[in-house]
């Protein structure tokens, strides 16, 4: 920065919240306030650039490009502050009301009683940070593709594999949440595009395959391409054959499962819970979802008639086998993914033997 005349600010927080000198759109300004700093300072813009240096003269390489935005804070650089305008975007998915979104359940109560969860109550500011978030996913398709102009033009495009995938998603508004937390689909459901180099992928190329997958699968996947073996521990499975068939194989899961961790003390003492008690699991279907708590009540969401997931079916008389065959499959999907690595190997007189090539 100091190179090219921009001065280094003393704390490194404000290369991503010092805004420039205008008002901001939910204080009459035309659109969100842009970050000081040009999109070539941005950190996105300077992390493909150290990925462009490190591969410009090898020849084998891995590289994991880790982009942190669209991760708070929301401000974007110009011109990709402006390009969604506040009053254009997505509705909201939510309750009416806040009141009716805290009644669904003692675990988003909770939530939704802390400032640093809750969105903003002005529904202009939220609309503004919507508009910068998105702004930022377009600053990131931007940089990708001067990465992928790179690899065309050098002829690493055609021998190499590209995997494109996130970490969590964003509640932006949605159930007057913020943040990545809780059991919704906006905090869990994240993209997974994948470029095969190899013609065999040709065919198929642009097709989207609506079946589950998992970021367990990212490993397998790797190691496939490269033809090497699988440990019989992951716990994911190769999607290469979708790039090369246009479709997962025929035995495929048929749900998404997560966790999440929201111990501290102050969820512990808000909720009378003991650190081993502040988790969720969930299993989610294309039909249903179910949340499981160690000691809260348990979720249960119809989404084919309710895909917001705003009733908690799960003390619905009508939805008992459902929640009876969920919790079963929950257990199954816990017992089948136990640690595994030493279960392929058995002792016998004639020593260790390894029956993985018989699992």
């Amino acid at each position: 920065m100091s190179k090219k005349g921009y001065p280094v600010p003393a704390d490194s927080n404000e290369l991503y919240t010092s805004k420039k000198a205008q008002r901001e759109w939910e204080e009459g300004g035309p659109e969100a306030a842009p970050l000081s700093i040009p999109a070539e300072l941005h950190d996105t813009y300077f992390m493909v650039d150290q990925v462009l240096d490190y591969i410009r003269d090898r020849r084998d390489w891995c590289v994991h490009l880790s982009l942190l935005r669209p991760h708070p804070p929301w401000v974007a650089p110009e011109p990709y502050n402006r390009m969604y305008h506040p009053n254009d975007l997505p509705p909201i998915s939510r309750a009416k009301d806040l009141e009716s979104e805290r009644s669904q359940h003692p675990y988003l109560d909770y939530l939704l009683q802390q400032k640093h969860f809750r969105c903003p109550d002005d529904e202009k500011k939220l609309r503004r940070l919507q508009s910068s978030y998105f702004g930022l996913m377009t600053e990131v398709d931007h940089n990708l593709g001067r990465l992928f102009d790179a690899l065309k033009a050098s002829g690493e495009w055609s021998n190499t594999l590209i995997i494109f995938s996130s970490d969590h998603g964003e509640q932006m508004g949605d159930h007057w949440l913020i943040g990545k937390l809780g059991y919704f689909d906006q905090s869990y459901a994240i993209p997974l595009i994948i470029y095969n180099p190899s013609s065999v992928a040709d065919d198929h190329r642009g097709t989207r395959v609506d079946q589950f997958t998992e970021n367990v699968d990212l490993m397998s996947t790797m190691l496939d391409w490269l033809d090497l073996e699988i440990p019989l521990q992951c716990d994911g499975r190769s999607v290469l054959p979708a790039t090369e068939k246009g479709q997962l194989p025929s035995v495929w899961r048929s749900q998404a499962h997560w966790e999440f961790d929201f111990s501290g003390r102050q969820s512990e003492s808000s909720l009378g819970l003991s650190p081993r008690e502040c988790k969720l699991n969930v299993l989610r279907s294309e039909t249903l979802k179910y949340v499981h708590f160690p000691t809260l009540p348990p979720l249960l969401f119809d989404l084919k008639n309710d895909p917001d997931e705003t009733l908690n079916v799960a003390n619905d008389p009508h939805y008992n086998a459902a929640m009876i065959q969920s919790a079963t499959d929950m257990v199954s999907w816990r017992m089948l993914h136990d640690d595994q690595s030493l279960t392929h190997l058995v002792i016998t007189d004639e020593g260790v033997v390894d029956r993985s090539v018989t699992q």
